[in-house]
């Protein structure tokens, strides 16, 4: 079926746009965006739908919702999972030669601030910037039950957990805490995964989180992490850790990673999950660089050729989510 393109500058309401869109799913649709800076929050329902811009450094979707704002008419703040500068939610929905970001800052007064709330099976992000500094990407759907009451306050705190695949490719991704975070299975391939400071006053000493998976019990995949690069922008030497569990199942996984010196010798924290080590998985597998050089967490696996041949997007696209 022929696709449906249609371009916009600017000048142009992204969002207006996407509500005008036909409903059905069957005829594909690209949106180009051209140079420039889309200042808008936006939601994406539509699936089979592509956003396509003129490029990382060049086209850019801003806002700046912080979980901290109060929220007018309500009690309360806006929490996370209503800060999301873009949220798509939708199957087959594609994002390419974008800067998503979150401009809430500094991070302590703006907690958590997400550029891209990414929802559905076969969602593909390439070549894109995603930015922010707390909670910068959320690969949904969330885990099953709250840890606090409220804490999942936002647009599908009701709505059915159903898995799903995700895909990044050639991205690059900043933040400081738990800046790439959630359920979904997500491969990415050749990322940038870069910490940053976030915060105002630097006074007291730096420690980040890369990752926060939520891996549902039972789910094969968690996040991989093939041939990226985890990198730093002004982090200390040993401040940041690979990742830590949102819930005790999270699997996280790294192949042929380039570690750099902000990595802990330690790797991992079991975020004081007493049960971590038995239901959930680190692992890691020909990673080099500095950060790769250090004495692990005792639960973290160094795989074996065997067993990281069980790690393709071949593979992972293969898994029923």
């Amino acid at each position: 079926m022929n696709e449906l393109l249609i371009s916009l500058t600017p000048d142009q309401s992204l969002q207006a746009a996407l509500d005008a869109l036909p409903a059905g799913a069957d005829t594909p649709v690209r949106i180009r965006l051209s140079e420039g800076v889309w200042r808008e929050k936006i939601t994406l329902t539509r699936p089979n739908t592509t956003l396509e811009g003129a490029g990382a450094d060049r086209t850019t979707i801003l806002w700046d919702d912080a979980a901290t704002d109060p929220m007018e008419g309500e009690t309360g703040h806006r929490g996370t999972f209503r800060t999301a500068t873009l949220r798509t939610d939708g199957e087959h929905i594609t994002l390419r030669g974008l800067h998503i970001r979150n401009g809430a800052a500094p991070r302590e007064r703006a907690g958590q601030a997400i550029a891209l709330y990414a929802d559905g099976d076969g969602f593909l992000c390439e070549d894109c910037r995603l930015s922010g500094a707390q909670d910068t990407l959320f690969t949904a759907p969330l885990p099953p039950k709250e840890a606090q009451p409220g804490g999942f306050i936002g647009p599908k705190r009701f709505a059915p957990r159903v898995p799903q695949r995700q895909v990044y490719r050639r991205c690059r991704i900043e933040g400081d805490v738990d800046f790439i975070f959630g359920s979904a299975a997500a491969w990415f391939e050749d990322c940038d995964i870069v910490s940053i400071d976030g915060r105002a006053d630097r006074s007291a000493p730096f420690g980040g989180y890369a990752t926060a998976a939520s891996t549902p019990e039972g789910q094969r995949y968690g996040y991989v992490f093939n041939r990226c690069r985890f990198l730093s922008e002004g982090c200390p030497d040993g401040s940041v850790y690979l990742g830590r569990p949102w819930r005790a199942f999270a699997r996280t996984v790294l192949l042929r990673c380039e570690l750099g010196a902000h990595i802990r010798p330690e790797g991992w924290h079991d975020w004081n999950k007493p049960t971590f080590p038995e239901t959930g998985l680190y692992a890691e597998y020909a990673c080099y660089g500095p950060g790769a050089a250090g004495e692990r967490v005792p639960y973290a696996r160094r795989l074996s050729d065997a067993e990281a041949e069980a790690y393709t997007l071949e593979q992972f696209l293969a898994t029923a989510p």
